[in-house]
Formats: structure tokens, sequence, C-alpha cells
């Protein structure tokens, strides 16, 4: 059976216990039983599903910093009085192949205030992103490349 469906089975364990169902709840028991797997994981030989979990939080935690502080921009410009945004679309080339790992970078894009992504070039290689606050397009791809695109592949390969 697969490893992260145990440990889903040990969370709604966890929270069963507890005897009410909450978000925390279900985080602690999801976490509690991360441990028990790992500290048992010579019993389930080689996986990894133990490598996958970090990485999945570090995408996770990336993409909620990423989301706080876009939020806080567009923020800022909406309540002053002169608009400090500048759009633009820019082409960002792609390394994620599958349509999963497209799929992961452009919603996670589109997820994030001041970002959309419009379309994907016919050979699957560009992704083209409407950006709100584009001050620099080359660091806008370099922060796409060197952030959340290389978390999703980390989590999907």
């Amino acid at each position: 059976m697969n490893l992260f469906f145990i440990n889903g089975f040990i969370a709604l364990g966890f929270i069963g216990v507890q005897g009410r169902f909450t978000l925390s709840g279900l985080l602690v028991g999801f976490a509690l039983g991360y441990m028990a797997l790992w500290i048992t994981r010579p019993l389930y030989g080689e996986s990894r599903y133990f490598q996958r979990v970090p990485k999945t939080a570090r995408l996770l935690g990336y993409f909620l910093v990423e989301l706080v502080l876009s939020n806080l921009r567009v923020l800022w410009d909406v309540v002053t009085p002169g608009h400090i945004s500048r759009p633009g679309i820019v082409g960002i080339p792609l390394s994620a192949e599958s349509d999963l790992e497209i799929l992961l970078v452009a919603n996670l894009i589109s997820l994030t205030p001041g970002t959309l992504s419009i379309d994907l070039s016919e050979d699957r290689r560009t992704l083209f992103v409407h950006v709100m606050f584009l001050d620099d397009p080359e660091r806008f791809r370099k922060s796409i490349k060197d952030g959340l695109e290389r978390r999703v592949l980390e989590v999907t390969r």
C-alpha cells in the first residue's frame, strides 16, 4: 500500500481518537504518522516518500511566503493614491515537461496575486505570464525558474 495513504489513515485515526475533526488535528496527525513511518522505514524498503514530503512542505512554505508578499504588494498599490504597477507579459522558458509539472507551475503562478498564466506555447516550452509589477523581465524569469519551478520539479521528479 502507498505510504501516503497509510500516513493519511494514521492522521484520520489520530483525529478520530480526539473526537473532533479539525485541520490542525489532521496536520498534527499527519506529522505524527510521518514520524512513525520514518522510524519504521526499514520495513518498507526504498521509498521516495520520505524525500517528497519535506520537499512538498518546502514548496508549500515557499508558495505561502510568495502569496503573502504579493498580496501586500497588490494591497499597497490599491491603498496608495498613485499606481506603482507596471504591467507586462513575460515568456518563461520551462524545464517542466509533463502535464502535471506544467499544470502546477502555471496554476501556482496564477494563484499568486499580480501574476496570471495566460498561454503555453505550441511546443510546450514557454509559459506566457501577465505580471502586474514588471520591473525587470529577466529578474522575474529567474525568480520563477529558480524559485517556483525548481521546487515543483523537486516534488514531481
